[in-house]
């Protein structure tokens, strides 16, 4: 012992110290691949995707930022894009997150499957004859026949029972090792590749290789200076041998494309395309009754860059086109230009002379307009065209609704957004949405139809404003004339901001007025100052006019007085304003009204119906507006171009789950070992058997009585 220690002390130094941490380096790398590897880990790594799964199913992905902020608000919305809610399948977390999910399961495959397989080829047949007195699903018996008709039997039951079985003879006796349902082993390694395959496919065709990319600073976005494809430097440039991508291609009639739009890390990116798309022809078909579209497709030319191939292919829902491991689905459609010829209507003085404009959408114009006499410059920019706008107008408040994309449109009234209750909506024709950017770069966006709509039994022209701020529109009904145009209420417009007019209108109001106690001068001045105040501010001028806003208090009316100054000026508001809507027509050369006959009713709806446009119009932003007269619709289709190699993959890793699922629960592993011994003379024989399985459920039992039975009769082992 003395002499150990001595040698011990005579080790060097650094031999001392490779053999302490050695080990210990050892130890920590196999607790990491124990941890990687086991089951726990595995588990919750699968519990954080089972979540992340729930919120990217209950949440809509790939919103706009304003979206989730009117749904939840800014703080948690701030707190929500921290962890990427809104693209929570390419989040980085959840990328990691199944790469360990990968990497445990691997480990675990790799630990496990050769002993599953080693297990499953072995008969165990060096089992020693005392072990089998440890199973509890066991007989010993004397068989009364000899030791080759007794293993005659053995061999036609297990043969008939579907075992396989090694047979090993000593001297002692001949031992039979069976088993059946060693493929239930398979199910185990078919669910564990299953998973890897999965997650290894959904990391193929997630943004994980071109992020990749990103991150290893081989990628730029797009900058904001480039106007066109030529403009995009290289680094923004993803070739068409990228493995994995999901862009979409903007195309619009009579143009082609051989490049697509990847949003990627909070910018865009060009992935090149190895073939031309021409898009011949956007089709949309209509129901007759209606005028509901039924059908979109996109009809095409393919041009293969590599080969010259030249094919005209349709492409449309459910009906996509392949070329090179890539995929062109019909995703949506927006507006490619449309040529749109305008009518532009004055709302400010008292001029109701019309002007045209003419534009595309896309495109700016400029126009000018005299207000309060001096000139005033504004830039025009159609936003956007709509040849159908289907809308409820069966709803509460139909002119309040928002507009909708060309493609809501479609999907309201097609495939599974469509309702029973379909009959209620009604296509109110088309629309035009612009910007009106004055000369201090205030911009304002309006949307405007270019038919009237039936709304409480009277047609109206909707015209739409988005205030700076706001996240919906606000519609001004103004109504239709008998000949369906907006000119006669123009010209009742303009009336009102005419001073000789509304004189004129608040005396001729004085004369036919009956009351001998109030002096008609004192009419006229009230009737004229009713229709000043209403047409500058609208009905709330009223209230305000005689509330005295503005007014020091000694100048206000006295407050028991304003309730009845208010009724008075609002009932000579309104004699006074038919006398102003006679008048604007006998300017029109038309007939003046009178509310008696079948029409009364009629004209009666559209007299307030102007009043309550015109005093909308007091807070109308601009001095003008414009509605449609012509157009020329050119539509631009949206095609997603997709190449995703995990595809199939994923098709096989659910084909191998389901196997492996399968095996697992229908499967049955058994195992037998079956001692048969010579007695003292050859006309006996000693049989020891025993059964087992992995679990031991009913049929189990219900096996092993069968073998019992069998082999003892009614005798109980």
């Amino acid at each position: 012992m003395g002499q150990r220690r001595g040698n011990a002390h005579c080790v060097p130094l650094f031999l001392m110290t490779n053999s302490v941490s050695r080990p210990t380096t050892r130890a920590w790398g196999a607790q990491l691949v124990e941890l990687l590897g086991s089951m726990r880990f595995a588990v919750s790594l699968l519990m954080f995707i089972c979540v992340a799964s729930i919120i990217g199913t209950v949440l809509q992905q790939n919103q706009p930022d304003l979206t989730y902020t009117d749904q939840f608000g800014m703080y948690w919305y701030a707190v929500f894009s921290k962890f990427g809610v809104a693209q929570i399948y390419n989040t980085w977390w959840f990328l990691l997150i199944m790469t360990f999910l990968v990497v445990s399961t691997s480990i675990c495959l790799i630990r496990n499957a050769p002993k599953m397989l080693k297990d499953m080829r072995s008969f165990r047949e060096y089992i020693r004859e005392g072990s089998l007195r440890a199973f509890p699903h066991r007989i010993d018996i004397q068989t009364g026949l000899t030791s080759a008709a007794s293993l005659a039997r053995v061999r036609s039951w297990l043969k008939k029972e579907g075992y396989a079985v090694k047979e090993k003879t000593d001297a002692s006796g001949t031992l039979l090792a069976a088993k059946k349902g060693s493929a239930n082993r398979l199910g185990y390694i078919f669910a564990h590749s299953a998973i890897v395959i999965v997650c290894i496919g959904g990391l193929l065709d997630s943004e994980l290789p071109n992020r990749l990319q990103i991150w290893l600073g081989s990628k730029q976005p797009i900058p904001d200076t480039a106007r066109f494809v030529s403009d995009v430097p290289e680094a923004a440039r993803f070739s068409s041998g990228n493995p994995s991508f999901r862009g979409n291609v903007s195309i619009a009639e009579g143009n082609s494309a051989n490049t697509g739009i990847l949003a990627l890390s909070g910018g865009q990116y060009l992935q090149m395309l190895p073939f031309d798309i021409k898009l011949n022809k956007f089709i949309i078909e209509y129901y007759e009754t209606n005028g509901m579209p039924k059908r979109f497709a996109s009809e095409v030319t393919i041009t293969d860059r590599e080969t010259g191939q030249v094919s005209n292919e349709t492409i449309e829902v459910n009906h996509p086109f392949q070329m090179h491991g890539i995929t062109l689905y019909q995703s949506s459609f927006h507006d490619g230009g449309s040529k749109v010829s305008v009518t532009g209507y004055p709302l400010a003085g008292n001029g109701s002379a019309p002007f045209e404009l003419s534009g595309a959408v896309g495109e700016q114009t400029g126009v000018t307009t005299t207000l309060n006499g001096q000139s005033k410059n504004y830039t025009v920019t159609f936003e956007d065209f709509k040849p159908i706008n289907v809308e409820d107008l069966s709803a509460p408040n139909p002119g309040a609704a928002q507009p909708k994309t060309f493609q809501e449109d479609i999907l309201a009234v097609t495939g599974s957004a469509a309702g029973r209750n379909d009959k209620k909506l009604r296509n109110i024709g088309p629309s035009v949405s612009y910007t009106l950017t004055d000369d201090r770069n205030q911009s304002i966006k309006f949307n405007n139809y270019m038919l009237p709509v039936m709304l409480e039994d009277s047609p109206v022209f909707l015209i739409g404003m988005q205030l700076p701020g706001d996240s919906m529109f606000r519609y001004v009904r103004i109504p239709a004339d008998g000949k369906s145009t907006v000119s006669e209420f123009l010209a009742m417009r303009a009336a009102f901001n005419d001073k000789a007019m509304r004189l004129k209108a608040a005396t001729a109001y004085a004369e036919k007025n009956q009351d001998g106690r109030i002096d008609k001068a004192v009419i006229v001045q009230l009737a004229e100052r009713a229709l000043s105040v209403f047409a500058a501010d609208g009905f709330a001028g009223i209230d305000k006019y005689v509330e005295g806003e503005g007014v020091s208090e000694s100048d206000r009316v006295p407050a028991q007085l304003r309730e009845p100054m208010k009724k008075i000026l609002r009932e000579y508001l309104l004699f006074s304003a038919i006398e102003l809507r006679n008048l604007a027509r006998e300017q029109a050369g038309l007939a003046p009204i009178v509310f008696e006959g079948p029409d009364a009713q009629a004209q009666a709806r559209w007299f307030d119906l102007s009043l309550r446009a015109v005093s909308d119009l007091a807070n109308y932003p601009a001095p003008m507006f414009f509605q449609l007269k012509t157009f020329q619709h050119i539509q631009a289709t949206v095609l997603q171009a997709t190449r995703s190699p995990g595809k199939l993959m994923v098709y096989g890793g659910s084909i191998l789950l389901i196997l492996g699922v399968f095996s697992m629960f229908y499967i049955r592993d058994r195992r037998i070992w079956i001692w048969v011994k010579p007695g003292q003379d050859d006309q006996d024989s000693r049989m020891m058997a025993a059964m087992t399985s992995q679990k031991r459920t009913l049929d189990f039992n219900r096996e092993f009585e069968r073998f019992r039975h069998y082999f003892t009769g009614n005798e109980k082992a």
